[in-house]
């Protein structure tokens, strides 16, 4: 019967944060872009249904195709204009607000 051995404990000194594993990796800026749209989508969406407001419905009043509107609502998709993300939230009563921190 072979024995389990103990890990070695971790050093804290050796531990790093996500962002600066990423940041080493040069995968920050991704990670955070991809992190924004998914924001992004959620709050649309969640604003949709507190309205009450399908996707066919939302595309006929941006005057634009369903395929779009999905590619609003897609976390993974970050290929979406500002103009088109501030039209979304017009419609559901929102402003899209940006800053640079």
């Amino acid at each position: 019967m072979k024995t389990k051995r103990k890990a070695a404990p971790r050093s804290i000194t050796k531990l790093t944060t996500l962002d600066s594993f990423l940041k080493e990796e040069g995968k920050l800026e991704e990670f955070e872009a991809v992190a924004i749209k998914e924001v992004l989508a959620w709050q649309l969406a969640e604003a949709m249904r507190t309205s009450n407001l399908s996707r066919k419905r939302l595309a006929e009043r941006m005057k634009t195709s369903r395929s779009q509107v999905s590619r609003v609502l897609d976390p993974k998709d970050g290929n979406v204009t500002l103009t088109t993300l501030q039209r979304a939230a017009a419609i559901v009563g929102r402003k899209l607000k940006l800053e640079l921190v």
